[in-house]
């Protein structure tokens, strides 16, 4: 996986025009149309010249390759626009992260890798299935789960970044991916009577593994740093005090060692930028060597 991304990034160093610009917003704004024009449409007719069906497709009908991408994720409309909304909105950030030609390439590599699995699904389920396969991966391939998968790339760059759920309940983002991770699971156990088309959700996350297991790994050595830092910092708070309360005094000075006790006259602060818990005086709060360890 590393070598893969070691290649894209190559790739959009050599090539900085590629990529489709503004992604996001041509695949929202052509879902938007096709569920429009899917509430007119009462007997389905459109629906049924755009989903994805591998036999048709073998047969000429090539741009279903690409429409199946614009299928309708709900039937609700307020759902769907505040689906849409966000996929455009983690989709545009994602971009202007990483660059036109990456998150481009990011997104093309999850639409293959969901036309590998209906065509393998296609070929697997056809001699039980017959005539009916083709109807069958049509029903599950759509990108609803390839658009979620993108909220596991937001949250793996910026996983305290808070996000308006509904416009008005604030939660961060690693809370909405991992609300989203528990929506996978629960789609495949649900669906098990559909195995094996119900595996669709593991296989439209390959690409944020390919792209994002890097920031998996930092985000991991970040949270133990901080976890480590924090009991540090709860340790010296300890000892300080256990300190003061053998002395008599509540605060000292850790570069002249004077005390409330001894100067009471004295006004003392702690530096937020030393590394623990220490104390100084009004005379050396802003005049002393910041404490590293």
């Amino acid at each position: 996986m590393k070598a893969i991304d070691r290649a894209v990034t190559r790739f959009c160093y050599k090539h900085p025009h590629f990529g489709i610009r503004n992604l996001m917003i041509w695949l929202v704004a052509g879902s938007g149309a096709i569920f429009l024009l899917g509430l007119m449409d009462t007997t389905g007719t459109l629906l049924s010249y755009i989903w994805f069906d591998p036999g048709l497709i073998l047969r000429g009908q090539v741009w279903r390759l690409v429409t199946y991408l614009f299928m309708p994720t709900d039937s609700n409309i307020f759902l769907e626009l505040i689906s849409l909304y966000f996929y455009y909105f983690i989709g545009s950030s994602l971009e202007r992260q990483w660059g036109t030609g990456r998150f481009t390439i990011y997104y093309l590599f999850g639409v293959l890798f969901n036309i590998v699995f209906g065509f393998v699904m296609y070929f697997v389920l056809r001699p039980s299935l017959g005539s009916l396969t083709g109807v069958a991966v049509g029903s599950v391939m759509n990108a609803t789960y390839l658009n979620l998968s993108m909220f596991f790339a937001f949250a793996s760059i910026w996983p305290d970044a808070q996000v308006l759920l509904f416009f008005f309940i604030p939660v961060k983002m690693k809370w909405l991916a991992l609300l989203d991770a528990v929506f996978f699971g629960v789609s495949i156990l649900t669906q098990m009577s559909l195995f094996p088309l119900n595996l669709l959700p593991l296989v439209a996350i390959l690409n944020f593994f390919i792209f994002c297991s890097g920031n998996l790994k930092l985000n991991f050595r970040r949270d133990r740093g901080y976890a480590r830092r924090r009991s540090q910092f709860r340790s010296a708070i300890h000892q300080v005090k256990n300190e003061e309360k053998l002395q008599g005094y509540r605060h000292k000075c850790s570069v002249c060692g004077r005390t409330d006790v001894s100067n009471p006259e004295l006004e003392f602060r702690y530096c937020s930028k030393c590394q623990g818990y220490h104390c100084f005086c009004e005379d050396h709060i802003n005049n002393h060597v910041h404490f590293t360890e």
